[in-house]
């Protein structure tokens, strides 16, 4: 499923090539303002820190939520105390796009991600041009040589990498990059299963000083707790945010871990 997910996203990447040139696109990304300055966002505190994420469906959950209007949805998680909005832009099993993803930065004024299956140069200007201040990597879905050349280039145009990890191998791997946001993603994207203690036994691993995010497995505060006792220093939370009616709410619910 996760090389199936990369090559759709991959293809739908080409697609939008054809209409805009990586020279056209590069010159757009270089003419944004400076991105956000995510590590600060998220640097430990005395709480734990929550990326809220704009979802509207998943492969493994199908539909989630319509959001018709992802800004106005953004705008509650800043109001809740989200550190960081995640924006979804994969169209094919996610219903994302950069246009949620531009949107979501006009109305913000936290740091954006965003958050789909990158693994070429021009969706990384594609990030940088639509007001990304960090994107995602995923280690499973790239051979090092490709993560070590994504992982500059992101770094270049003064973004944050989010180098998502999914087992003690990939968070060795993550290391050697010298990532400074390690993400821990509690779903497998080849089974799509869940291992709520995968986060508990690799994050150890991760050395001092890096940002520990744990992803996927939260429908509650009492998940939020769990992975606060185990060492993260923020969550992911998208599906919880989505469904339960009242996002501020239930991020200020978080936010008292």
């Amino acid at each position: 499923m996760l090389d199936q997910l990369l090559a759709g996203s991959l293809e739908d990447a080409r697609q939008r090539r054809s209409r805009l040139s990586y020279s056209e696109l590069e010159k757009l990304a270089l003419s944004r303002t400076p991105a956000l300055d995510a590590l600060a966002a998220l640097a430990p505190e005395d709480h734990m820190k929550v990326i809220a994420e704009v979802k509207r469906a998943s492969p493994s959950r199908g539909d989630l939520a319509s959001i018709a209007e992802p800004q106005a949805l953004a705008a509650q998680y800043e109001a809740g105390g989200a550190s960081v909005v995640s924006v979804l832009t994969e169209e094919r099993k996610f219903k994302g796009s950069l246009a949620d993803l531009e949107a979501v930065r006009k109305a913000v004024s936290i740091p954006v991600l965003r958050k789909d299956f990158i693994g070429e140069e021009y969706q990384i200007l594609e990030a940088r041009a639509a007001g990304a201040d960090l994107v995602l990597l995923i280690v499973a879905a790239l051979p090092q040589d490709r993560l070590e050349t994504l992982y500059a280039m992101i770094r270049e145009l003064g973004m944050t990498p989010l180098v998502e990890t999914h087992s003690a191998d990939e968070v060795a791997r993550a290391v050697d990059l010298g990532a400074q946001l390690v993400g821990v993603n509690a779903r497998n994207l080849s089974t799509f299963e869940l291992d709520r203690e995968l986060f508990g036994r690799v994050a150890d691993q991760i050395p001092a000083g890096v940002i520990r995010v744990a992803e996927s497995a939260v429908l509650g505060v009492e998940d939020v707790q769990r992975y606060r006792e185990a060492g993260a220093d923020a969550v992911l939370v998208g599906e919880a945010l989505v469904t339960g009616g009242d996002p501020i709410s239930t991020l200020k619910s978080y936010l008292s871990v």
